[in-house]
């Protein structure tokens, strides 16, 4: 039997300032299914175990429940035009 989790992505005002840009985002949305199956789990990944502590959950279960928030529009993938990085951020 499977565990499931909601991983929910909101902004936080406690987050260590050396993951917070020291400009305003000028960046651009990237629409998730135009990018490469392998590359975007490759960037969920990556998001996931530097987003979030070792929990309970697998890192499959964290990276399907960001896809989830994807594909229904509550989490979108911007690029940011200054620092030239991908991030995953909540929809407006």
């Amino acid at each position: 039997m499977s565990k499931s989790v909601e991983v929910t992505i909101e902004p936080d005002d406690n987050y260590p300032q050396q993951h917070q840009p020291d400009h305003d985002e000028d960046g651009v949305a990237v629409p998730w299914d135009s990018i490469n199956p392998e590359t975007l789990r490759n960037l969920i990944s990556e998001f996931v175990t530097r987003e979030w502590p070792d929990t309970e959950y697998s890192l499959e279960t964290k990276i399907d429940q960001v896809l989830k928030q994807l594909r229904t529009g509550q989490a979108k993938i911007a690029f940011d035009l200054v620092s030239k990085t991908c991030n995953i951020i909540p929809s407006r």
